[in-house]
């Protein structure tokens, strides 16, 4: 049996870039960088060729012209110049060996710690050669370099400072609308970017102020149509609370039996649907406000199970503590989601009060997918069960009014979950709560 061990492997997940990296400006000011470097080094490349062959062909044409008054001399017999001869040592061997070929030619080097122009001919078998002072030309091309390399990063810095602001500005327009995107997701209908570009069609637009304008329109659109939806759902509920107190008193009228009890469940079915209409559509203006106070939340949870009329088991965990809320809101969003639980689910429904966390849960089939993805939706329901899907939906939006959050979920082992997170309270620990108080 082979007792090799398996070979970890590389994960490239685990190599993640920082989340500031992904950012526009970042990527902004990279790319400028980039693109200053690569000038940058372009220019100075073309600088320093263009002075460097200027500087060494003014150096070349002086060392020839002092080999050729060296030649003349060693032809005449005369005493060479200083710092010239025949084989003078130092001489590098490139240039010896070109001199020994019949060849004239010119070199730099160091000689004597020093930059040195070469220039040598033949003679003889030999090479004549002379040497001029290179020093000076080596510093000028050494302070160009250092030139272009302090402008260079000067010109980047300047560069990068002008488009940061640049792009800062861009950047922060951007974020503003999607601020702006957001709270609109939220609920916040009234949000607008009012981009000042946008204010005067005269004048011209950038593509930030033309996503701006956009999406004001789209809010504005949007407002409209779910304003127009509003107006009708109550039109609609306030129109039928008339005729269905007629219905329900005429109800009231007919003869004992079976007929007579179906009409009146069929009304007092219609009534509940059009005051929960009522309901939602109080909740859609978002108008409504909250009556907080300090509850002992345990015993108002197991006087709501009590009240529901259904079995239904409150568990504590946890130590008892006070949340501030809406009593009235609180009772019925705990209602909405027990009948929920017992019209929907299989019993056992079990409450569980944990912090300022309550939790509701059936052990039936769950809730659908589109549920806990994107939250209730109403006149929307499966698995052919009773119900117009508007007592979640309530839930949701009292929830909402009185600050608490109300999340939906599937258990592991089967089963829907409804968790409510309330406010706690956070007065000082003696102080009696409400319900308490003499």
């Amino acid at each position: 049996m082979s007792s090799r061990r398996p070979r970890a492997r590389w994960d490239p997940r685990g190599l993640r870039s920082p989340a500031w990296t992904a950012s526009l400006t970042w990527k902004s000011a990279v790319f400028i960088t980039v693109m200053c470097c690569v000038l940058a080094a372009l220019l100075g490349v073309l600088v320093h060729t263009a002075v460097t062959r200027q500087t060494v062909g003014q150096a070349r044409e002086k060392a020839l012209t002092r080999l050729t008054d060296v030649t003349a001399a060693y032809e005449a017999g005369e005493a060479l110049p200083p710092r010239s001869g025949l084989d003078p040592p130092g001489l590098p061997e490139s240039l010896r060996a070109l001199a020994a070929g019949g060849e004239r030619g010119t070199v730099v080097s160091d000689h004597l710690g020093r930059p040195t122009m070469w220039a040598a001919a033949p003679a003889d078998g030999h090479a004549l050669a002379t040497r001029i002072d290179y020093s000076q030309s080596a510093r000028t091309i050494n302070g160009l370099d250092g030139a272009i390399i302090g402008s260079s990063l000067l010109a980047i810095g300047a560069t990068l400072l002008a488009g940061g602001f640049a792009v800062t500005r861009v950047t922060r327009r951007l974020h503003q609308t999607a601020r702006v995107a957001r709270r609109i997701g939220a609920g916040d209908l009234d949000a607008r970017v009012d981009d000042p570009r946008t204010a005067d069609p005269s004048r011209r637009q950038d593509e930030v102020a033309i996503v701006a304008g956009a999406l004001d329109t789209m809010a504005s659109a949007l407002q409209r149509k779910l304003l127009t939806e509003q107006r009708f759902t109550a039109d609609v509920a306030h129109e039928l609370r008339t005729p269905l107190t007629g219905l329900s008193a005429a109800a009231e009228l007919l003869a004992p039996g079976r007929p007579s009890e179906l009409v009146q469940e069929r009304v007092r079915t219609m009534r509940a649907l059009t005051e929960d209409l009522l309901e939602i559509s109080r909740l859609d203006t978002r108008t409504e406000q909250a009556d907080l106070d300090v509850h002992e939340l345990a015993p108002l949870v197991e006087r709501v199970a009590s009240a529901s009329g259904t079995e239904v088991a409150v568990v504590r965990e946890g130590p008892p503590v006070r949340v501030e809320t809406d009593k009235r809101r609180l009772e019925r969003v705990l209602g909405n989601l027990i009948s929920n639980a017992h019209r929907h689910g299989r019993p056992p429904v079990v409450l569980t009060v944990d912090g300022p966390v309550v939790t509701v849960r059936d052990h039936g089939g769950g809730f659908p997918e589109y549920l806990t993805a994107g939250g209730p939706q109403r006149f929307r329901t499966e698995g052919g069960s009773r119900g117009h899907g508007l007592g979640l939906t309530i839930a949701t939006g009292q929830a909402r009014v009185m600050g608490a959050r109300l999340v939906f979920e599937n258990a592991a082992d089967g089963g829907a979950v409804a968790r409510l997170t309330l406010p706690e309270y956070e007065g000082r620990a003696e102080d009696p709560p409400p319900d308490h108080r003499p």
